[in-house]
């Protein structure tokens, strides 16, 4: 499994932006191959987003598909590039 874990620092707003587009958002994070779990966080500053994923290319591919429905869903909320650690997930539970 690779997770990638996306911080948006300064992005006030856009948790509750996603919340009430929950469904579009999971159709389109879950619609990517290999699609095992995704998680967002509200914080103080913006949102933290987890995906997780079968292989590298389908979290980067979630990647592109986040920054893309952004761009086209939420065009009024001023997102900035998140800051991304990826990695293979090495313990599970």
């Amino acid at each position: 499994m690779y997770a990638m874990v996306r911080t948006y620092s300064v992005a006030p707003g856009l948790a509750e932006g996603l919340v009430g587009q929950a469904s579009e958002v999971t159709r389109v994070i879950g619609g990517i191959d290999g699609f095992r779990a995704y998680y967002l966080i509200r914080t103080d500053e913006g949102a933290v987003s987890v995906s997780v994923y079968d292989t590298q290319a389908g979290a980067e591919e979630s990647a592109k598909a986040a920054a893309a429905f952004l761009r086209e869903s939420l065009p009024d909320l001023e997102v900035g590039a998140p800051e991304i650690s990826s990695g293979e997930v090495v313990v599970h539970a």
